[in-house]
């Protein structure tokens, strides 16, 4: 939403005339409370020329209206009870539309501001082409008469040869004819100086228009397009519209092409027949201005179409592609280019773009950092694929204060060298890939993801390298969080405003603030993962990310379905459960653990008749669900009965239940692991009694290593500070009972059943 953010920034008649963009059709709301989706779509995808296009607009339009209703009905509060009425309201006007949308509307009015300028120059230069032409016409007839009276005034000459008779009879016919011709010189010398200045003057016009038309399209349409790359980065949907940019680069570069042949034969006229007057100082001025131009326009489609991961691992095999616009029009693909690659810091960024001595300094040796540019005929593209890449080594720089080396950030620097028009033009050209993060393990991944991300989501166009605030306002943050956990989730389901609510909670260490004062609070990169949350070893990002990744790997059909809450703490959990039926569970991220998931249920008390209480179970992690699925924990859990608030757990569980096994394999019958936890009869259960378990039911495979009394007592339980027996801050049962199960499959067990 940087473009958004941008704008809310402006004054005076900029900010009327961006307020009178939007009206009835798409009111100023839509656009302020949908920046960053609006910003994310790939609104340069539709053809609007097309009308086969208009499904896909009808489909980007039904998703705007979607993203309406959902932040509609996520309004709470007195203001929030207003807001929703208007933006329900809104989503309706927008519903019952035309079929493309207002939005859409306002995007075909973009386009063809775009292309009527294209055409607006298209008669531009036919029509100084035309007088180009018309003006070499009239000076090589210039030159013919000039000819003529060249051979007048020799004849004139030669008279003085002839017998004075014969003189005076020839010498007023030629002196006549001579004024006649120089007369008509004279005339025609000033009719064609006109002619050059007014085609001078009309040259300014069109490189006037060329740069404004090369402005919108390289300042605004390219640059929307890399934040689009970049919050790509982040989650956000593919950048696309590259193939259009291309298209508008290539008339740009064929349009100016045009008009500098055009200056340049208008200089060659001047240097054949040099006539005194301002043309040539104009002249002058104008080849300066389109080659700044045309150098502007090559430099500037330069770009990286696939960037590098940003997160990149030493000694691994990474791929980028550069591309450039303009390539296949200037013909550069009959010499072909080849694109260095290396990587700088931020410092060595920063003096590049000041155009400061860089030569030779490189922050790291990268394998396989050359490539050649290759057409392709088909799409007209000019790209280099660098498909083998590697990061050898890194030369890191002194870090300040309490920066790690997960927030150090590099670039990866790609360079080429062409030239255009026979060598009339040499580019030297260069692009930056977005920040980049090195990192030697594994283990470095997280911290390092979370200063992209942060980078990524932040970042002001034309920023100085690599500059970004250090607070942020929430509701800003929020965004790039749900962005990043729709894309790592791979799921439609983000994060709700519950969610986010839960997610302020933990980042501000507070419960009190009211949801509402969210909004306007602002967080520094220090509480996102700097500072570990209170009481815990580790940050708001680092837990946030455990949670991304094990629902990711394990839980995403569950979130997907909408089983998971997640987002509660053990106390909701409790508050919510209380007042349903026993039996009653849900599934929320363990507030101790990075990546886990607890099961809370409600339950009798065992130490006191007619009381009731939640139950939270040790969390699940990872390596917990690399041993048994979710779905089968709980079908394993027989006192889980409801899904809360009231869904029977089998209509939600039962398809991602694994088969039971039907026979023995060659004499041999696999065991089955399955999950119990135990119950508590007593505060002080007799060591020496048989514990008693929540679950009865077991399957055969399971039942008998019970007989054999191969699970140990189970000591006191531990309470919390309300006095509720808590499995976050206890042994973890269910791996201990996985662990027995697992030795008598590997031992006596299989041996009694063989």
């Amino acid at each position: 939403m940087a473009v958004w953010i941008q704008a809310q920034q402006l004054q005076g008649d900029a900010l009327h005339q961006m307020q009178s963009l939007y009206g009835q059709h798409f009111p100023i709301e839509v656009r302020h409370y949908l920046s960053q989706w609006i910003e994310g779509q790939l609104w340069d995808a539709i053809d609007l020329e097309n009308p086969q296009e208009e499904i896909k607009a009808k489909r980007l339009l039904d998703s705007l209206i979607q993203e309406l209703q959902k932040k509609a009905e996520h309004q709470v509060g007195e203001d929030g009870f207003l807001l929703k009425i208007k933006l329900g309201h809104y989503a309706s006007q927008l519903k019952s539309s035309s079929p493309v949308g207002s939005l859409m509307d306002s995007m075909s009015q973009k386009y063809h501001q775009i292309n009527q300028a294209f055409e607006e120059l298209r008669v531009l230069t036919q029509d100084t082409e035309n007088d180009l032409r018309k003006l070499q016409h009239n000076q090589e007839y210039f030159i013919i008469q000039y000819q003529e009276s060249l051979r007048i005034q020799a004849q004139l000459s030669s008279l003085a040869t002839l017998p004075p008779a014969d003189r005076q009879l020839r010498e007023p016919s030629l002196l006549s004819k001579r004024a006649t011709v120089e007369a008509w010189l004279t005339r025609e010398a000033n009719t064609l100086q006109k002619y050059r200045l007014g085609l001078a003057e009309k040259h300014q016009k069109t490189l006037a228009l060329l740069r404004k038309q090369q402005t919108v399209i390289l300042d605004d349409e390219l640059i929307q397009w890399k934040r689009r790359q970049q919050l790509a980065g982040n989650g956000g949907p593919p950048e696309g519209g590259l193939d259009i940019l291309q298209s508008w680069c290539e008339k740009l570069a064929e349009t100016i092409w045009q008009n500098r042949q055009q200056i340049r034969r208008a200089e060659h006229l001047r240097q054949q027949l040099p006539i005194p007057g301002p043309i040539e100082e104009m002249l002058t001025e104008l080849n300066s201005t389109i080659t700044d131009i045309i150098s502007t326009l090559v430099t500037s489609t330069f770009i990286i179409e696939k960037q590098p991961p940003q997160v990149l691992k030493t000694q691994t095999k990474f791929a980028a592609t550069v591309r450039l616009l303009v390539g296949g029009k200037l013909n550069v693909h009959m010499n072909p280019p080849q694109v260095k690659a290396t990587i700088i810091s931020e410092q060595q960024a920063k003096a590049l773009l000041k155009n400061e001595n860089t030569r030779n300094d490189i922050s790291g040796e990268i394998l396989n950092n050359n490539c050649v540019m290759e057409y392709h005929q088909t799409t007209g593209t000019l790209s280099a694929h660098f498909r083998n890449m590697s990061l050898k080594r890194i030369r890191r720089s002194d870090r300040r204060g309490a920066e790690s080396v997960t927030e150090e950030k590099f670039t990866i620097l790609f360079e080429s060298q062409f030239s255009v028009g026979g060598n009339e033009l040499v580019f030297q050209v260069k692009t930056l890939s977005l920040p980049v993060v090195v990192i030697v393990h594994g283990s470095q991944d997280n911290n390092a993801t979370a200063t992209v991300l942060w980078d990524n989501a932040f970042a002001e166009p034309g920023r100085v390298p690599f500059i970004v605030p250090d607070k942020v306002l929430w509701p800003q943050l929020c965004e790039a969080l749900n962005m990043k956990y729709k894309a790592e989730v791979q799921s439609n389901r983000g994060l709700s405003e519950g969610n986010l609510v839960f997610l302020a909670q933990k980042a501000f260490s507070s419960s009190s603030v009211n949801p509402e004062d969210y909004r306007n609070m602002t967080m520094t990169w220090s509480q996102f993962n700097r500072e570990s949350l209170p009481g815990r070893n580790f940050t708001f990002w680092q837990w946030f990310d455990g949670v991304m990744e094990l629902t990711k790997k394990h839980l995403k059909p569950h979130w997907n379905d909408g089983a998971i809450l997640g987002f509660v703490n053990k106390q909701q959990a409790q508050d919510m459960l209380m007042s349903k039926p026993n039996g009653t569970f849900l599934l929320r991220f363990s507030d101790s653990e990075i990546g886990g998931i607890t099961i809370a249920w409600v339950a009798e008390n065992p130490n006191k008749a007619g009381e009731r209480m939640v139950w939270n179970l040790m969390p699940y992690t990872t390596k917990d669900f690399s041993i048994r699925s979710l779905a089968d924990r709980i079908s394993d859990l027989n006192h889980l009965l409801f899904l809360y608030p009231d869904r029977p757990k089998d209509e939600v569980f039962s398809k991602y239940y694994t088969p039971p096994l039907s026979k023995a394999v060659d004499g041999y019958v696999k065991p089955q692991i399955k999950q119990v936890v135990p119950e508590f009869a007593t505060p002080n259960p007799d060591p020496a009694a048989n514990p008693t378990y929540m679950d009865h039911a077991a399957s055969p495979a399971v039942s008998q290593p019970h007989a054999y009394g191969l699970y140990p007592p189970i000591g006191d339980p531990m309470l919390d500070a309300d006095g509720d027996f808590d499995l976050d801050d206890t042994m973890d049962v269910a791996r201990h009972v996985e662990e027995l199960l697992r030795r008598p499959m590997e031992g006596q067990w299989s041996g009694q059943q063989s």
